[in-house]
């Protein structure tokens, strides 16, 4: 009996071949995985906050992978430079971006960015959140939150506000209050925290909204006095400290930092990475390095931060259209 049969063309063999072969081997390496050194691309400069974070997680991710984390130090223009090396790179668990919120800050002052900071990127997990700690010279009457902002709406003259460069989280922190507060305060940007401080010390401008780790030691040493948060509630380590939104709610404005991976990552290599990572920032040293440093650790899931990306980025690209600020 002869069974019929259908001939294929050569061609439609060979891919048919060269697909299963691909699949074979695509899985072997997902299995194996890790089985070289991976690169984690720093959008920041060898021994600030940024970089001691990507290293402490290197070296963490070292121990558990058995494979070396080399972190890679990309700091011009604001992060940009890493964060297109990294949406270029192949989505193979060997490069890593450790995004932070200057990340989504940046796509909403420039619609023209060689990338999209979510859709470009696969997000693992946020590792951190911090926010800003509003504070003013101790010479300035007001003595709390309330009437701060009383004094903000009736000061006579030019009311000015610092930070540490255009388009930094001091900077757009003091744009929203504009907004929420009905004021109108001038920006003064300045090459970095702590020019700014010094500025801020010496009483050449009237407030600012500066990083919580700074902003507590000056704070404690009597130097300049706290107003108030940006978190959306109270910070466990500094209770006597209102946040912004019990005077003026809905004011939330959170530093963050996450790990990023490249498009398309294969699904088996997300869990993995998703999964020991969390298990790294759940480790007592790890939690308290992250609290010392004036932040919480904090961990969500890959969808959780993809969703969280895309609603910081809307918060701040409205933010810039409605206040109309110039950012160049």
């Amino acid at each position: 009996m002869k069974f019929p049969y259908r001939t294929f063309p050569a061609v439609q063999v060979l891919v048919t071949v060269a697909s299963l072969i691909m699949g074979v081997s695509q899985s072997r390496a997902q299995s194996d995985y890790p089985n070289r050194p991976i690169r984690l691309i720093t959008p920041a400069a060898s021994g600030g906050t940024t970089d001691i974070l990507a290293r402490l997680f290197g070296a963490k991710l070292s121990e558990v992978f058995k494979q070396q984390v080399i972190v890679d130090n990309r700091a011009s223009a604001s992060g940009i430079v890493g964060a297109e090396i990294a949406a270029r790179s192949a989505p193979d668990g060997y490069t890593l971006f450790l995004a932070y919120h200057q990340h989504t800050v940046n796509a909403a002052l420039n619609s023209k960015l060689p990338y999209h900071p979510v859709n470009d990127f696969t997000p693992i997990t946020q590792l951190t959140a911090a926010g800003l700690m509003l504070v003013i010279n101790p010479s300035t009457p007001a003595r709390n939150l309330k009437e701060f902002v009383e004094w903000t709406r009736t000061y006579k003259g030019a009311l000015n506000f610092g930070s540490a460069g255009l388009g930094s989280g001091g900077h757009l922190s003091g744009e929203l209050y504009n907004l929420m507060a009905g004021i109108k305060a001038q920006h003064i940007p300045y090459s970095g925290t702590g020019p700014s401080m010094i500025a801020l010390l010496g009483g050449q401008y009237q407030y600012s909204f500066a990083g919580m780790a700074g902003a507590v030691i000056q704070m404690r040493s009597g130097k300049l006095r706290a107003i108030a948060v940006t978190n959306p509630s109270r910070v466990a380590a500094l209770p006597e400290v209102p946040a912004m939104s019990e005077v003026l709610p809905g004011f939330d404005v959170v530093g963050w930092y996450g790990l990023v991976a490249p498009a398309r990552l294969p699904q088996p290599l997300l869990t993995r990475l998703h999964t020991e990572i969390v298990k790294i920032l759940n480790q007592p040293d790890v939690r308290d390095r992250i609290l010392a440093d004036g932040a919480e650790p904090v961990s969500k899931t890959p969808e959780e931060f993809r969703k969280y990306m895309l609603a910081d980025l809307a918060k701040w690209a409205k933010l810039v259209k409605d206040s109309g600020a110039k950012f160049e």
